[in-house]
């Protein structure tokens, strides 16, 4: 990993008929271990694209690539620039340790659901799907279990999808024709969790026929509310009424 910081200045020569040139400075902060025993300096100067000096902290040297940065590499380690420039290390090593903190080991656990769906292979009845929502960082795994052991065939897995907001989403299928009684489940691991977390499908009831249900007892429901104020509105009108027999 590497923080990167960087800044830069257009010079434009206030003269008819000149075309603008571009000086760029750039600071890096580099680092690839979180105890930052490793972290470096690496400032660049580039004019019109070109790279013509370096400093290099590891080195604690410029380094010129031109001609003209040749010389003022020459002229600023001379001069003891190079160390001035070295004490820019501890800010970077500032930097990276907030960064480290307050982002990069940040992580939120994923929502996690379990659904069956209608398989459309002539080899299986069902199709499952675990879904990960709403996690970070990215590096999240799913694997599906039957009966405690990984399934490996009949498994399709989407890449994980960035979200937009930081956050990522990962799916993964898997085809099959349930036998009675046997345990699948989805086993999700991430940086979040302390140790892999298992996710039990719960075959008595699936989502289509859990919106059956749900349409299906509103139904009723209404069915007896609509049942029981005709009830009501007979028993009004007939209160007071005397029936006379006919012959």
């Amino acid at each position: 990993m590497s923080l990167f910081y960087s800044f830069a200045m257009i010079v434009l020569p206030f003269l008819p008929g000149f075309d603008g040139y571009f000086l760029h400075m750039q600071n890096e902060c580099r680092f690839t271990s979180g105890d930052l025993k490793d972290a470096e300096i690496i400032s660049r100067y580039i004019f019109n694209k070109v790279e013509y000096l370096r400093y290099n902290s590891t080195a604690n040297k410029f380094i010129g690539y031109t001609e003209h940065g040749v010389k003022n590499a020459e002229r600023a380690n001379k001069e003891g620039e190079n160390d001035r420039q070295h004490t820019n290390l501890g800010t970077c090593k500032l930097n990276a340790e907030n960064e480290l903190q307050h982002i990069l080991v940040h992580s939120v656990q994923p929502s996690v659901k379990v659904l069956s769906v209608k398989s459309g292979s002539q080899r299986h009845s069902t199709m499952l799907v675990c879904s990960a929502y709403k996690f970070y960082p990215e590096g999240l795994k799913l694997s599906w279990l039957r009966d405690g052991k990984e399934v490996k065939t009949d498994v399709t897995s989407t890449e994980e999808l960035y979200n937009g907001n930081w956050y990522h989403q990962i799916h993964s299928y898997l085809e099959l024709t349930p036998k009675s009684g046997e345990t699948i489940a989805c086993k999700v691991e991430h940086s979040s969790f302390s140790e892999p977390k298992i996710f039990k499908w719960d075959p008595s009831i699936s989502d289509g026929d859990r919106n059956k249900v749900i349409i299906g007892t509103s139904g009723l429901v209404l069915g007896l509310m609509l049942s029981l104020a005709g009830v009501i509105y007979y028993k009004k009108k007939s209160t007071g009424r005397i029936l006379v027999p006919t012959s």
